[in-house]
């Protein structure tokens, strides 16, 4: 009898250590699991950003320009706003996505995001890198950062028109005219779309004081080159005046 109590207990030690070491394995491999998991995302460029601005349920899409268009950055400052469009080219349609894209390959040029006529936002380079969005210019605050602004900043572009005169050097007249009205200026939701990514901008980044001396148009950096975001922009609708 004591023979017969004695196996089983041997046994069913042997069971217990058996679903021990099962269980040590299974959280072994989820563990693993996770790993491999947070490796991929952080391997991801740009992947929290991605991950913050969807948060706020704003429709996103990652397009990334090549590395040519882009080097790595100093630090991050300010923010730049533009605005672009194809209406050289398609003044019926001038705000596809896949035009800006072709625009950027073809000037060499970039934005780290651009903002649909929907309020969609379109992430080109990622805010790691500095985009070739500024140019050449000068801040009067800031006499170190002349010609040097892509490597502090982030750009931002609006799909939109300006006036006749500011889109002038882009568009002649004639072709001006022919464009709908409806499709001149700024939409609603691109403002809204715009304080939403500029509020993450301002919590990931303290570097960024959220202000007019940091919040800027291309046309106050490149007065003599440059006439975006225009003065259809209404910097109001962004909590400035």
């Amino acid at each position: 009898m004591n023979d017969v109590n004695l196996g089983r207990k041997s046994i069913l030690i042997l069971l217990l250590l058996a679903t021990i070491a099962a269980c040590s394995a299974l959280d072994h491999i989820d563990d693993k699991e996770e790993e491999t998991i947070t490796l991929r995302s952080s391997e991801k460029p740009g992947h929290s950003e991605t991950f913050l601005i969807q948060k706020l349920g704003v429709q996103t899409e990652d397009r990334f320009l090549p590395l040519e268009n882009s080097r790595p950055r100093v630090d991050v400052t300010h923010i730049m706003l533009h605005f672009m469009s194809n209406a050289a080219n398609k003044p019926n349609e001038p705000y596809e996505i896949d035009d800006a894209y072709s625009l950027f390959l073809e000037y060499g040029v970039s934005a780290h995001y651009v903002i649909d006529r929907e309020g969609s936002i379109h992430r080109f380079v990622p805010e790691e890198r500095a985009a070739f969005h500024a140019g050449k210019g000068n801040l009067p605050d800031y006499p170190h950062y002349k010609d040097r602004l892509n490597d502090y900043s982030i750009g931002i572009e609006l799909l939109a028109i300006g006036t006749e005169e500011e889109m002038l050097a882009m568009i002649p007249g004639l072709r001006y005219d022919s464009i709908d009205p409806s499709l001149i200026g700024y939409t609603d939701v691109q403002y809204e779309t715009l304080n939403l990514l500029l509020d993450d901008l301002y919590e990931r980044y303290p570097t960024i004081p959220p202000d007019r001396n940091h919040v800027i148009g291309h046309d106050e950096y490149a007065p003599d080159r440059k006439t975006d975001p225009g003065s259809l922009f209404d910097w109001s609708a962004i909590g400035y005046e």
